[in-house]
Parts: C-alpha cells; sequence; structure tokens
C-alpha cells in the first residue's frame, strides 16, 4: 500500500487534532501543577519526624508509585459506581483524568521534591534558626525556592512524561490526541500516516512547553546573571551615613544599659551518644566583654557556642540572656520564645551559610522583613546599605554569593547579623574557610566590633588576633574550660598544655 502523502499532510490541519493539542496541554499543565504542591508537602511529610505523618506519606508514595496510571484511570472513571456522589466531577472524562494523574504523579513528584530539599545545605536552615526564623518560614524563604531550582531539570522531565501518559486518558473517552488518531484511522484504515500526525502533536506540545520550561530554569539560575556594582546617589549616601550613626548610638546604649551578664551559660552538659562534649561549662560575658575560645579541635569550641544559641541542643544546664532563662531549665515558651529571644544573639558561622540565591542585600534584608523590623521595605534597604557600608561592601550590594570572595561572602554575613542589632555577638571560626590572604579582611572588620564596643565571643585558631583584641581567654579541653584567664595571664600559665597548644598555633 502506498504512503498517502496528500492526507498526511492534511493532518496538519485538522481541527480535531488542534483541539485536542489544547486539550493535553490543558491536562498536562492542571496534572503537574497540582501534583507539583502536593508532592512538596508529601516530601515534607516523608522528611518529618512526627509520628503519624510520616508513615501516611511514605505509604502513600509507595502505593501510588506501584500502582499502573491504565488501572488507576479506569478504577476512578468508575469510582461513581462506588460512591454516586462523586458522579458530577468523575463521570467528566477530563476531571477522571485530571484526578489520576496527579494522584500517581504525586507521588513521583515527592521523591523529586525530596531529592532537592535533601540537596539543601544543612547550613541554610541553621543560618535561618540563627535569624529567628521559625520552620515554616525558613521553608517558605530558604529552602523550597533552592530546593525547586535543583529539582527544577527533573520536574521539566517529568512534565514531559506527563504529556505522553495523557494518551493512556484515552481509555475513558477523553478526546484528546491519540484518541483523535484511532478515531480517523478506523475509519479510512491508514494507520501509518495517521500516527505520523499523532507523533507530531505530541512532539509539538513537548516542544513548545520545554522551551517554556527552559527559560524558567535559566531565569532561576543565579549563577547566570552578574549584576554589576552598586552606585549609590548622594542621597542614598547621606540616609546611610545617618542610619550607621543611629544603629552606633544606639549599640553603645545597649551595651552600656545593664550591669548583669548578657549571657551567662551555667552548669551546662552537652552528650553526642556516650560522647560527654560539654562538661559543666560555667561562663558568664558582660555587656562590651570579647571573649575568645581556643583550644586543639575537638575540645569542644564549636559545640559551646552552638550550645549557646540553641542550635544544639543541651542535655542539662541553662544559658541566661540578660538575665532571663533562655535555652535549658528555667526556659518557658517552648521554641516560639527561643526564636524571638534569638535575636539578640548574631550568629556567623565557619562556612558563611549566606543564601545563595540571593543577593548580598537581599541576604541581609530577608530576616528584617520577616520579623517586620524597620518602618517599610525602604528602611529596611538602607538598613542593608548601611551595614554593608560598615564591612566595606557598598558596591557589591546587588552582588551573589557567587560573585564574591570568601572573605567578602564572610563580611557580608557578619553585616547579616549585625542587621538585627544583637547585644552579643558569636563567631564560629569565622576565617578557618578563607585562603591566608582574605583572613586579614575579616580580622579588620573584627577590630572595627571590638572598638565599636560591641559584645562578641569569638571561637578562632588565630592566636594573634585573640591575645591583641580580647578582655579574657578561654581555654577548652576535652569539653571543659581549663582556664579562663586575660591574656596576659595565660600566657604567663605554668600549664604545660596550654603551653605547648600555644607552641603549636603561633
Amino acid at each position: 500500500m502506498d504512503f498517502k502523502w496528500d492526507y498526511a499532510l492534511s493532518l496538519f490541519w485538522e481541527s480535531d487534532f488542534w483541539w485536542a493539542c489544547v486539550i493535553v496541554a490543558a491536562l498536562s499543565i492542571s496534572a503537574w501543577s497540582i501534583a507539583g504542591v502536593i508532592g512538596f508537602f508529601l516530601a515534607l511529610a516523608k522528611q518529618s519526624r512526627l509520628i503519624l505523618i510520616n508513615p501516611l506519606s511514605r505509604l502513600y508514595i509507595w502505593f501510588f508509585r506501584s500502582l499502573p496510571l491504565l488501572v488507576l484511570l479506569v478504577f476512578v472513571y468508575n469510582f461513581p459506581q462506588i460512591f454516586p456522589s462523586t458522579a458530577p466531577v468523575l463521570t467528566v472524562p477530563f476531571y477522571a483524568g485530571l484526578v489520576s494523574l496527579v494522584l500517581s504523579e504525586s507521588a513521583y513528584m515527592a521523591e523529586i521534591h525530596r531529592g532537592g530539599i535533601l540537596s539543601v545545605p544543612r547550613g541554610q536552615y541553621e543560618a535561618g534558626r540563627a535569624l529567628g526564623i521559625r520552620y515554616s518560614g525558613i521553608q517558605r524563604l530558604i529552602v523550597i525556592p533552592q530546593a525547586i531550582r535543583i529539582a527544577l531539570p527533573t520536574l521539566s522531565n517529568q512534565f514531559i512524561t506527563i504529556v505522553k501518559l495523557t494518551s493512556l486518558v484515552s481509555v475513558i473517552s477523553l478526546t484528546e490526541i491519540l484518541l483523535v488518531g484511532q478515531r480517523l484511522y478506523t475509519q479510512n484504515f491508514l494507520i501509518f500516516e495517521t500516527m505520523l500526525a499523532v507523533a507530531f502533536y505530541y512532539v509539538l506540545v513537548v516542544t513548545l512547553f520545554d522551551r517554556v520550561l527552559i527559560y524558567l530554569e535559566n531565569s532561576l539560575d543565579v549563577t547566570r546573571k552578574h549584576p554589576g556594582a552598586f552606585r549609590p546617589s548622594r542621597a542614598e549616601l547621606d540616609d546611610i551615613q545617618a542610619v550607621r550613626q543611629k544603629v552606633s548610638v544606639q549599640q553603645q546604649q545597649s551595651q552600656g544599659a545593664s550591669s548583669q551578664p548578657a549571657l551567662r551559660a551555667v552548669n551546662l552538659n552537652k552528650y553526642y551518644g556516650d560522647h560527654h562534649a560539654l562538661k559543666d561549662i560555667n561562663l558568664s560575658v558582660m555587656p562590651g566583654d570579647v571573649i575568645s575560645i581556643i583550644g586543639a579541635s575537638g575540645s569542644g569550641k564549636t559545640s559551646l557556642i552552638r550550645a549557646l544559641n540553641g542550635l544544639e541542643s543541651i542535655d542539662s544546664g541553662s544559658v541566661l540572656l540578660n538575665g532571663n532563662p533562655f535555652l535549658g531549665e528555667g526556659a518557658t515558651g517552648g521554641q516560639g520564645a527561643v526564636d524571638r529571644k534569638i535575636l539578640s544573639i548574631g550568629m556567623v558561622f565557619q562556612s558563611f551559610n549566606l543564601f545563595p540565591n540571593k543577593t548580598a542585600l537581599q541576604n541581609i534584608t530577608l530576616a528584617l522583613t520577616y520579623h517586620g523590623r524597620e518602618a517599610n521595605k525602604a528602611a529596611r534597604r538602607t538598613l542593608g546599605l548601611a551595614q554593608l557600608e560598615k564591612v566595606g561592601l557598598l558596591e557589591h550590594a546587588n552582588k551573589y554569593p557567587h560573585q564574591l570572595s570568601g572573605g567578602q561572602q564572610q563580611r557580608v554575613a557578619i553585616a547579616r547579623a549585625l542587621a538585627m542589632k544583637p547585644s552579643i555577638m558569636l563567631f564560629d571560626e569565622p576565617t578557618s574557610a578563607l585562603d591566608p590572604e582574605l583572613v586579614s579582611e575579616v580580622l579588620k572588620v573584627l577590630e572595627q566590633l571590638v572598638a565599636d564596643g560591641m559584645t562578641m565571643l569569638i571561637v578562632t585558631h588565630e592566636m594573634q588576633f585573640a591575645f591583641s583584641v580580647s578582655d579574657r581567654i578561654i581555654f577548652l579541653k576535652d569539653g571543659a574550660i581549663m582556664h579562663d584567664e586575660t591574656p596576659a595571664q595565660l600566657r604567663a600559665s605554668e600549664d604545660q598544655q596550654v603551653q605547648d597548644f600555644l607552641y603549636q598555633v603561633r
């Protein structure tokens, strides 16, 4: 039998095919969007530690990934036989097909989203917690945007799969592309010519939406964005200077407003399994104190600094903030109270933990916006610019973290913490992840904070810096405070362990 070219070409103008393309597009987009949202909640539920939510999510994903879509379509379309009240919806082929696709694809989407969520570094969660952002806010503002960007290539591939799966909906008489083709070739028996047109229309739909998804993927890829230097106007510079002066006055007033410790740890203990990481830590930090924490690797320095702001749970003892119970014994109000009080403690991490999908300025203003700080968006922007100017990075306000050096990223992290106007700053080895030539620019910022009278606890291996700026130095060994002395007293110590450590790190 000869191939009927004239008939095959005529099918490219067949109106039934074009209407079927519209139905396939509508069904695919609706199923992909709805399943994407449901799948994200299923992914979060599967990650949850709640006793009921986790197993229900796992059961859903297991069942609908195991059930063939064709079987599900037939079941859903005939479901009104069991529950007649569903007939107005499920007897309509389009809606029956949509429900079936959503039920099936949500299970696959959940695993795709879970992969995206697991790919977001743990430090992103900790940075959000340190800024007092609650779990829902961390997910909405920090994790979900990054997870979607990571998962988008796979999600795009899943959309193409859904487009092709719509051909199965023909079994419940939905007039989609394949059913139109079947009706035609049963009339004229020109199967090859008709299926060639069917293939063309599926490829057309996939190609058009693939272009859209690629555009979306590229628009979300911040590594493709290279904004230039920020050039403030004269008026903006005046506003920035005014805010800096105002913040400086407020800081000086807050530091001198109380005679009680800004931060106090009482009999603090922390275990990791059988390992006793922190042993009866007693520490008092007065307003304006600069305290360096030193010791060999594994001595408990990072565990201590993280326990003081709640990033690590404590097994016994308590932490008091400005004289009020904050963590452990005597603390009330649950996690909500911790999230509110943690705003008084600024935290700077060893690995920066900037939000990679946000500019330097957006990194700073995110928590300000979440907590409703300052009068309006313009005021928050000015405060963010003032903090960037303070750390010498004003011209980099519109740049993303990938465009900044390690030292610049750490200075943005310091500016982000300072923007919340904390009463005390915690630094967890702020220079250890930097190349030697970048260390000095971060240390200069810390020295400026010392000059400003900021209360600080600094975990560091920079001995020269620690001994030059600290009021006290704490020497940790095996999770216990061995010495809490002035730099001069520690240098003069006859403790051989101290002298050996100082000799090794000098």
